[in-house]
């Protein structure tokens, strides 16, 4: 549980389909004075290096945010906050999206997230240091199990806001908790957004839990992407996004990050 490190995959294109319509979700909220509360279940290190080796060995950045970044609007929030942590950084920077939402928030915002290993928690920790300068509401970091944490943090302060549920999948027993543990996170926060990242496999793993949300959530959207594989014998083709409490607007950017793929 405790062996996934993003560093060799941060900007892949799984990650643009994530950030891109994370950063929309983050700054259309921003669109009102009244605070909002930002939880991640599965933070990583927050801040990534893509020259350095992980990301150098695999080679995903290439195929992902090297290629797909030009095609969206300039004054889109994700490359915004591309362009702030480069400026902040260095030109090889990459925000995870505990930074994206850093960046995008306002001081008013609460800003709570969970990451179990403990040295991608140090880097987050590390990472995110400069954003506790800008006073936010609520600012926490906690080495907790994010999806045990997905329903314990629940109901935040403020109540309106979004949760990132990301998990690495590499234990396979999160296909099945996780259609036990949505239910209970919206139970307890109904006027949430909950969005869920899962990966396409060859073997499609997730299809079952998606059709269980599916059914359980008619009214959701799910956004897949298709993409060629990093490397030959790579499982991973494609990437989703389950949105329960999708924002306004969010179907039709979801259809715009669709034709940007193809």
């Amino acid at each position: 549980m405790l062996s996934y490190q993003h560093a060799y995959h941060a900007g892949n294109a799984a990650d643009v389909q994530k950030h891109a319509l994370l950063a929309w979700m983050l700054d259309y909220l921003t669109q009102k004075d009244k605070a909002f509360t930002y939880i991640e279940t599965h933070a990583g290190r927050g801040l990534y290096d893509l020259s350095g080796p992980e990301a150098t060995k695999t080679g995903e950045a290439a195929q992902g945010v090297a290629r797909l970044e030009a095609r969206l609007p300039e004054a889109h929030p994700y490359r915004r906050a591309l362009a702030q942590t480069r400026k902040s950084f260095g030109r090889n920077a990459y925000p995870g999206s505990p930074l994206i939402a850093g960046q995008l928030m306002r001081p008013q915002d609460g800003l709570w997230l969970c990451e179990l290993h403990p040295q991608e928690h140090d880097a987050l920790t590390a990472a995110i240091q400069p954003l506790r300068t800008a006073n936010h509401a609520s600012f926490r970091i906690l080495k907790e199990d994010g999806l045990a944490a997905a329903v314990s943090l629940t109901p935040p302060t403020p109540r309106r806001g979004l949760m990132l549920i990301d998990p690495s999948f590499e234990v396979k027993t999160d296909y099945d908790r996780l259609p036990v543990i949505i239910p209970q996170v919206v139970r307890r926060w109904n006027v949430g957004t909950i969005a869920l990242w899962y990966p396409i496999l060859t073997d499609i793993p997730h299809a079952p839990m998606i059709r269980a949300l599916a059914r359980l959530y008619a009214d959701a959207l799910t956004h897949e992407v298709r993409f060629p594989p990093a490397r030959p014998g790579h499982r991973m083709v494609g990437s989703g996004l389950f949105v329960i409490n999708p924002p306004y607007g969010l179907h039709e950017e979801s259809k715009r990050l669709s034709a940007l793929f193809r």
